[in-house]
């Protein structure tokens, strides 16, 4: 049974697109009708065992090779410092209070803690993106500012993405970012310092440079992991000259190139994109630009005022978030028909990354308008999850943001701002975690994780982030 929802019953807007949510029945079996021999009892009973008490790691066949889990696919998505007042703010503002985000439509829900580790392994109450997509990229806790890497011997841990790309399954990564930047750079490599994105920015990470024996920059290690599909910004870090290794003398952009890559620079080139060779979409040269924009907030308030579903810096033709994850479903399946015989669909990673950039300045409707961005992208996982059922939907975020949501009449400290909602009503921002002038901080509260088909079940309660990685290793049957 599935039920179909559409923006009279959720009231969010998915430009038409419309979703299936399935949902748990029961039901009645007539007497000795379809029932199960007794072996599949103590097959299907042994089966539940293994998935509630032991490891996430995939079983293997007599032959060697992992057994597949319960799901063809998996797709991931992260809002970057998404804490319950930046989905709140989101939701007041564009479907209204009692309204539903697509992201609030999930069958499962939980919550995770968002804590990072020192080097000695002690915990750390706010961590950053960083240790915050390694999280549930490796399974380990490491250190604020370093990527995939050990906190104390900082040693290479091996991604979700690495994992599926050697048994066969098509990856993808998706952001609004720099592919470069700290959450997407997980799946796709291992530095010591998230500064270190392409081969002019290895000042942090001396001890992974290629002259040293490293891997290189990020954006480096990110081509030779070969994703099938790599869409966001970071065309700057792309156009750097290699400075050692083979590919010495070229930009990392012409060593994706000679690696088969298409590069692609807009919606029109993202559409036209061949599923038979890798895509690389590089969209700006940092971060993609926001969609919306407004007045920041300010000490004593500003005016009630609207936001502008508009911003005159993204240039025409660059992909919404919706956009480009709808194209890398479409091309990580056309991946997946074209080796069925392997058996593997995909993993796909999508980033709504400003939320966060926004949140850090205080940019109330860049922080909006963003995290309506990333609901569509959810809405449109939800429908293809709709129309291939073996695909587990994972909604969630890396840590919680500076927002609160407080009375019209409040006279918060820091900053604040008041914003008049789609629905009418008035509805005041604060944000009070630095000085006026200042970035905005993280917060260490919990984050709220959803889910939707295979193993959704595993999100339920109050877990680790590291517990993400075991759920997806589990779906896809990773070694």
């Amino acid at each position: 049974m599935t039920i179909r929802r559409t923006m009279n019953d959720t009231g969010h807007r998915t430009g038409g697109t419309r979703y299936t949510n399935p949902v748990r029945t029961t039901g009645t079996r007539r007497p000795g009708r379809n029932r199960p021999a007794p072996w599949r009892h103590a097959v299907l009973g042994t089966a539940l065992l293994a998935l509630a008490t032991g490891p996430a790691a995939a079983t293997e066949t007599r032959a060697g090779t992992p057994d597949p889990g319960p799901a063809d696919n998996v797709i991931l998505l992260v809002g970057d410092g998404m804490g319950d007042a930046e989905i709140t703010a989101a939701r007041n503002y564009s479907v209204g209070a009692a309204g539903r985000l697509a992201m609030d439509t999930l069958d499962t829900e939980g919550r995770r803690t968002t804590f990072s580790v020192d080097e000695r392994g002690r915990p750390v109450y706010v961590t950053d993106s960083a240790a915050g997509a390694t999280a549930w990229a490796t399974g380990r806790r490491t250190v604020n500012g370093r990527v995939s890497k050990t906190p104390d011997t900082n040693r290479p841990l091996a991604t979700l993405l690495e994992k599926a790309h050697r048994q066969g399954y098509a990856t993808g990564s998706v952001t609004t970012a720099s592919v470069a930047d700290a959450t997407p750079a997980a799946l796709t490599s291992h530095v010591t310092d998230r500064s270190c994105k392409g081969p002019a920015d290895m000042a942090a990470c001396p001890a992974d440079t290629r002259t040293a024996g490293g891997a290189g920059s990020i954006v480096e290690q990110t081509v030779a992991a070969r994703p099938d599909v790599l869409l966001g910004g970071g065309a700057d870090h792309f156009a750097q000259t290699v400075t050692d290794g083979p590919h010495r003398g070229r930009t990392v952009l012409d060593q994706a190139r000679a690696t088969g890559y298409q590069v692609v620079r807009d919606q029109a080139e993202l559409t036209a994109a061949r599923p038979d060779r890798p895509v690389l979409g590089l969209f700006a040269p940092d971060q993609v630009p926001v969609e919306w924009t407004g007045t920041p907030a300010a000490p004593g308030g500003t005016t009630p005022r609207r936001c502008a579903r508009h911003n005159p810096a993204r240039p025409a033709g660059t992909p919404t978030l919706a956009e480009s994850t709808r194209a890398a479903l479409d091309l990580l399946t056309a991946r997946r028909d074209r080796s069925r015989e392997s058996g593997k669909g995909f993993f796909l990673q999508v980033e709504g990354a400003s939320i966060d950039d926004r949140a850090h300045e205080a940019d109330p409707c860049g922080q909006i308008g963003e995290t309506v961005a990333f609901d569509r992208a959810v809405a449109t996982a939800l429908a293809y999850a709709g129309q291939h059922p073996r695909t587990l939907v994972i909604v969630t975020a890396d840590h919680g943001h500076a927002t609160q949501v407080l009375p019209e009449d409040a006279r918060p400290a820091g900053l604040s701002t008041t914003l008049v909602t789609d629905e009418g009503g008035r509805m005041q921002l604060g944000y009070a975690t630095a000085m006026p002038g200042e970035m905005q901080d993280h917060t260490g509260a919990p984050v709220p994780v959803a889910a939707q088909g295979p193993l959704a079940h595993r999100v339920l309660g109050v877990r680790e982030n590291t517990d993400l990685f075991g759920t997806v290793r589990a779906a896809l049957g990773l070694r």
